[in-house]
């Protein structure tokens, strides 16, 4: 289930929920009970490592040295 990222307005705390993309614009209320929350827009991190792109070599902008 998404995790979305939550801030109370009244004391600033910031928070997270667990709750199905359905209810994602659904209102939170802050643990300590007060209703003005924002939804953050939340980071995704991914583990894992890519492989660096293959160079062909030259040709084409910035990889052929075109730019100035």
């Amino acid at each position: 289930m998404p995790r979305y990222d939550f801030r109370c307005r009244e004391c600033g705390d910031t928070f997270e929920l667990s709750r199905p993309m359905a209810d994602s614009d659904a209102p939170a209320d802050c643990p300590r009970g007060h209703g003005d929350t924002v939804r953050l827009l939340s980071t995704v991190a991914v583990g894992g490592r890519a492989a660096a792109p293959a160079s062909s070599g030259g040709g084409g902008c910035c990889g052929g040295g075109c730019c100035s």
